[in-house]
């Protein structure tokens, strides 16, 4: 019996490897994919830090700003990623125009932020009195649609990346570290680049850009799928490309200007408000709070309430203008200017983080910077290499934006171990007359490092209620004044009357509201200084 000779094999029917269906049967190429996630990605996220700064002018910087930009943009994502979904098992052709709908959507909503915020910033903050509703709906009004565009993509591209490949478990892995890169590179580029350098309406349009050259990149991939039935149609997702290209080109026409200068820390205006004081004057604002203000040629006119009163306490205390003082920082440089009117004080230190701060008080608010010295550094790191001051002077109450790790009692022990044998801390604080909860928690914290502290306020602030300004100062010692009555800082203005409140009514308020000691663990400064309920 003889082996039967066997045919050789026909190949013709044997599966064709993975790569070769990928090739022929894929309805974008993963590279494509990969790079469509990263620009959605990182787009998102430079939205999300840019939201915070268009904010700033206009509702300040704060815990309550942070909270509301990234709970909006996270809630856009969420409900773009549920819509994605809905289209993303739709055949591949219409998945990619609707990708481009997404892209054009994204490009021409986030344009539209920067006119709407000016349309509506006005009315929305005067119909709400609680200034965190406010910033709850800014943030929901300009950045809900643009988050809601860049949360659309991620579901269609994750479906496109498993069409037909055999290792869709490494497809989707691929795509969602892509995603997770993408937006640590839209945070980086948005904070350390985009924002200082191009300002944040030019970041937006750059963003708007990146949408739409993805739009049409996807509507050219969308050409090469064979047509499918059920899908969207062509010429509409082409003509919302359109539009957004328009938009777009639009951009740059805007209305954009709002800061004079846009640095990395604030917007930074300067405004002539000498119709209001009767000499040529200047108002510092930064973000959305005036910081400064300066009578050009009168540095020892001090117009703000908080600075009369460190001015003149501070001279009772010590006979002088202190020779050392330490600024925690510098604005307009107000008293800076006014305790060196005589002659160069070096011994005046003033920690300011923001140079560009410095520049704008040197070319317009009539200041000279080289009668002191200035450093720009974050003023607890600073003061930890220096000490024997006469006087540290604290502005870090911003309204409901403050440092929180410049009002706690471990701070306000390295402020003690700074000061000279007779020295003394002056720090302005921003209540409202009917909580005080701030006041009071500070007040507190402050006892934990001085013996002294004491509650200063312009009489006329104080009975207009509301909103008030009070100075704190903590010694060793106390104020040998209690009462300062000011001489008319103008021809016809009456006399400014600065008084120290009572010892026994602040120990009252302190015990009444029993608030917390802040410290570097737990500082709920933004929640005891919110408006009352």
């Amino acid at each position: 019996m003889t082996d039967a000779v066997l045919p050789p094999p026909d190949h013709t029917d044997m599966p064709r490897p993975a790569s070769a269906s990928l090739a022929s049967t894929a309805p974008a190429p993963f590279w494509f994919l990969l790079a469509a996630q990263f620009v959605v990605a990182a787009a998102g996220l430079v939205v999300e830090i840019v939201a915070g700064r268009m904010l700033a002018p206009y509702v300040g910087m704060s815990l309550y700003t942070w909270t509301a930009v990234i709970a909006v943009v996270l809630a856009g994502f969420s409900a773009g990623h549920w819509a994605g979904g809905l289209v993303a098992d739709r055949p591949a052709r219409t998945g990619l125009m609707w990708l481009a709908v997404s892209g054009a959507l994204g490009a021409i909503t986030t344009i539209a932020a920067l006119p709407l915020l000016r349309w509506v910033s006005g009315p929305v903050l005067s119909s709400l009195t609680d200034p965190v509703a406010g910033i709850v709906a800014l943030a929901m009004l300009l950045f809900f649609l643009p988050s809601f565009a860049a949360g659309i993509p991620s579901p269609i591209l994750a479906r496109l990346a498993i069409e037909d490949r055999v290792r869709s478990g490494r497809a989707l892995g691929a795509l969602h570290a892509v995603s997770a890169i993408g937006a640590i590179a839209g945070t980086l580029a948005a904070g350390y680049l985009f924002i200082s350098w191009l300002g944040t309406a030019r970041t937006l349009i750059t963003v708007a850009a990146a949408y739409s050259l993805f739009a049409l990149c996807c509507l050219w991939m969308a050409r090469r799928v064979p047509r499918d039935t059920g899908g969207a149609s062509f010429s509409a997702a082409a003509g919302i490309t359109v539009l957004a290209l328009f938009a777009t080109a639009a951009g740059p026409f805007l209305p954009q200007k709002i800061c004079d200068i846009e640095s990395r820390y604030y917007c930074i205006r300067s405004l002539d408000v000498s119709e209001d004081f009767g000499a040529p004057t200047r108002l510092m604002v930064l973000d959305h709070l005036g910081h400064g203000i300066n009578v050009l040629g009168d540095p020892a006119r001090l117009e703000m309430p908080y600075a009369a009163i460190i001015d003149a306490v501070t001279r009772a205390r010590l006979g002088d203008a202190p020779e050392q003082a330490y600024f925690i920082g510098g604005g307009s440089l107000t008293l800076p200017r006014a305790w060196t009117r005589d002659g160069a004080r070096p011994g005046l230190v003033v920690a300011e983080i923001d140079p560009q701060v410095t520049r704008m008080a040197a070319r317009d608010f009539d200041v000279d910077p080289s009668r002191f010295t200035v450093v720009h550094s974050d003023a607890r790191a600073r003061l930890a290499s220096l000490g024997d001051f006469q006087v540290i002077v604290g502005d870090a109450f911003t309204d409901i934006a403050v440092p929180a790790h410049l009002v706690t009692r471990e701070f306000y022990a390295e402020i003690a171990e700074s000061l000279a044998a007779n020295g003394h801390y002056a720090m302005n604080l921003i209540d409202h007359m009917d909580r005080l909860q701030a006041l009071a928690a500070t007040v507190r914290t402050l006892r934990t490092a001085f013996p002294v502290v004491e509650v200063w306020v312009e009489a006329e602030d104080f009975t207009a209620g509301g909103r008030t300004t009070f100075v704190l100062i903590a010694g060793r010692t106390p104020t040998p004044q209690a009462r300062f009555v000011l001489p008319p800082v103008a021809e016809g203005a009456a006399s400014r009357i600065l008084a120290r409140m009572p010892e026994q009514r602040i120990d009252g308020l302190v015990a009444r509201i029993d608030p917390p000691v802040l410290s570097d663990d737990y500082v709920p400064i933004d929640r005891l200084m919110g408006p009352g309920s």
